[in-house]
């Protein structure tokens, strides 16, 4: 038995009463004065309540022995001895080795508010909050696909099952198979791309310009209609199409479609007499270019790119702090250089605006060589701007790359509670089934397992490590 200190200031301890609890195996002397200083707590309650009719007591405690006067909790002990901290310093902190999650659960049951949380404790907990939330999320998503023939009307079922076609590679063998066409389209597309532009494989039209070879042009025709039908099936079989219309991806593959038919409309729809004009080759040409958006689309069928895009965004402080950085070098090393130089009759430092170009390709240690520094102290700051770039460019490469293995760690872990936890629902559904003799919850009723109590899928029912 252990007995909690009591501060200083306290005299006539005895005089307020006190209660012996036992939590886990583990006995705990409190006085009563101390346990008053929260009044709505369960121990304070408890503490009113020890004179009273045993069901009070025990709607309070697991049990109670009235000849030792000693009631047992059934609870952590190790979180009890952070719960008690609240009555002497009026705050709490969660100690390591305990599930932030769980800890907040013991709260609730000691009747104790949250807000007794000291910050850092609070933050700890708000990231675990987004973790389960996450998972929570991934849940629900792995549900709705098993969810296929719930829905209502054969038009829903059609359009699930579209979807599920379409962006989930991982629901079936057909799914996998078009990704992996999608995905090889794409490469074939920007391959087609390239060669394109070989001089030794394009033909000479009826006007004597160099286009591109026709196989190839077929080629590029078969990919483009594959990416629109693709498209169109992802934007018809969608639940939300304006939100299918207005994510990024999205956004990116139009953008490497539509060039493809302004061009063949501007080429083969009544406009050849306008192609003469020179502005109109231009943005023919310019409709071609924008064809390299999509090498974007590899980003759908590749966690590793989306992981890098999602690390960027949490890097966008250090991002900013590098930007930050080399602008305010290249403006004073630029400023500096066109200073030392423009007294040199042979200077290559006009401006100093024309100096930015020098600045940036120094300090990023590129250096061309079409410009450089020609007089002695030019040289000398040349030397310490390429060592403020090497110094500016190196500080924020570690975070980043730690964001992105946290990252990346942090996702593959998700996915694998979130699969995790859908088996323990099936298995849990699987063990009420055999306990009832009527019609039940089967295994693999997704909707029963949506509507079965124990398996709500918000944060608090899930546990993650501490």
């Amino acid at each position: 038995m252990w007995t909690v200190p009591k501060p200083n200031y306290r005299t006539d301890l005895c005089s307020e009463g006190k209660i012996t609890v036992n939590i886990g195996g583990v006995r705990v002397v409190l006085f009563g004065d101390v346990l008053k200083r929260y009044p709505e707590s369960r121990l304070s309650e408890l503490l009113n309540c020890s004179n009273q009719n045993p069901e009070a007591i025990s709607s309070l405690c697991d049990d109670f022995d009235p000849g030792r006067k000693e009631f047992y909790f059934d609870r952590d002990p190790d979180a009890f001895k952070c719960i008690i901290d609240v009555y002497y310093f009026d705050e709490i902190h969660i100690k390591r080795g305990i599930c932030p999650i769980c800890f907040i659960k013991e709260m609730e049951f000691w009747k104790i508010d949250s807000s007794v949380l000291d910050e850092c404790c609070k933050s700890y907990l708000s990231e675990k909050e987004e973790e389960l939330n996450e998972i929570a999320s991934k849940v629900k998503v792995i549900l709705e696909d098993l969810e296929v023939d719930q829905c209502i009307t054969r038009a829903q079922r059609c359009q699930r099952f579209l979807w599920r076609l379409m962006e989930k590679p991982g629901s079936s063998l057909p799914a996998r198979i078009i990704a992996i066409a999608s995905f090889l389209s794409v490469l074939v597309s920007a391959v087609v791309m390239c060669m394109g532009t070989i001089p030794e494989l394009q033909v000479t039209d009826t006007e004597g310009k160099q286009v591109e070879h026709p196989i190839l042009q077929a080629i590029e025709t078969a990919c483009m209609s594959w990416f629109t039908a693709e498209y169109l099936l992802r934007l018809a079989s969608s639940p939300n199409k304006l939100y299918f219309a207005l994510s990024i991806m999205n956004i990116i593959d139009f953008m490497a479609i539509i060039p493809f038919y302004v061009v063949l409309s501007l080429t083969y729809l009544g406009t050849t007499s306008m192609m003469e004009l020179g502005n109109v080759q231009q943005a023919v040409q310019a409709l071609r270019i924008m064809r390299i958006a999509r090498v974007f689309k590899l980003a759908r069928h590749s966690s590793g790119l989306q992981t890098l895009t999602y690390a960027l965004k949490r890097s966008l402080k250090e991002l900013g702090l590098l930007l930050m950085y080399m602008g305010v070098g290249i403006f004073v090393f630029s400023a500096l250089a066109y200073t030392m130089e423009q007294n040199h009759p042979e200077t290559l430092f006009r401006s100093i605006p024309q100096s930015f170009w020098w600045a940036i390709i120094t300090m990023t240690t590129v250096g061309y060589g079409d410009i450089y520094p020609k007089t002695t102290l030019g040289k000398c700051n040349a030397a310490v701007s390429f060592l403020c770039g090497v110094i500016a460019i190196a500080l924020p490469i570690h975070p980043i790359i730690n964001n992105f293995v946290v990252f990346y760690n942090k996702q593959k872990v998700l996915e694998t509670a979130a699969k995790h936890e859908v088996e323990l629902m099936e298995l849990k559904s699987d063990e009420d089934a055999r306990r009832k003799t009527d019609s039940g919850p089967v295994l693999g009723d997704t909707a029963n397992l949506l509507a079965t109590p124990h398996m709500d899928v918000s944060w608090r029912s899930y546990r993650l490590p501490a």
